[in-house]
């Protein structure tokens, strides 16, 4: 099987050699051939925010689920929605983000911690942005930040940490 851009495309000819040692230039380019901790650090953050970001739609579709076709009441719909969000991102994250065989009631356990640890710096951080002038959508996308950086680094330092494991 041919791999492209080895030989040139119009006529499939080995001796057609292109040339693909000439550096590229930019940051994208740059961050793309990365290697060593500061690529793998970046992959695990990649990783871990992918797993978010399936998390809300978890939570978002449960939560609409729970309380327009089930009809619970919301103070019941809403924390379940977010404990199967927490155990989407738990498995995935064992499995995914830090490619660990087999989950453990300790890390999940741990890693529900955290979460309530995130939590809480988001809504820190949301009250007193928000309460020295800064617009709420801005505080909260702050608070978020700070939540998404709290939450990865418990994660990576203390769930799944050496220790963790």
């Amino acid at each position: 099987m041919q791999r492209f851009g080895t030989c040139s495309d119009r006529t499939s000819d080995p001796s057609e050699r292109v040339d693909n040692t000439r550096k590229r230039k930019g940051v994208f380019f740059r961050t793309l051939s990365m290697s060593g901790p500061l690529a793998a650090l970046s992959g695990l953050i990649l990783r871990f925010a992918v797993v978010g970001v399936g998390g809300v739609l978890v939570n978002t579709a449960s939560l609409f689920a729970l309380y327009r076709w089930a009809h619970w009441p919301l103070l019941a719909a809403s924390p379940v929605a977010v404990e199967l969000a927490v155990v989407h991102n738990y498995l995935l994250n064992d499995r995914w983000t830090f490619a660990v065989s087999t989950p453990s009631v300790r890390r999940f356990l741990k890693f529900n911690v955290s979460v309530l640890g995130g939590l809480a710096v988001n809504v820190l951080v949301v009250w007193l942005l928000e309460g020295s002038g800064i617009h709420l959508l801005l505080a909260n996308g702050l608070g978020i930040a700070a939540a998404f950086t709290a939450n990865f680094a418990a994660s990576a330092g203390w769930v799944w940490g050496r220790q963790g494991r």
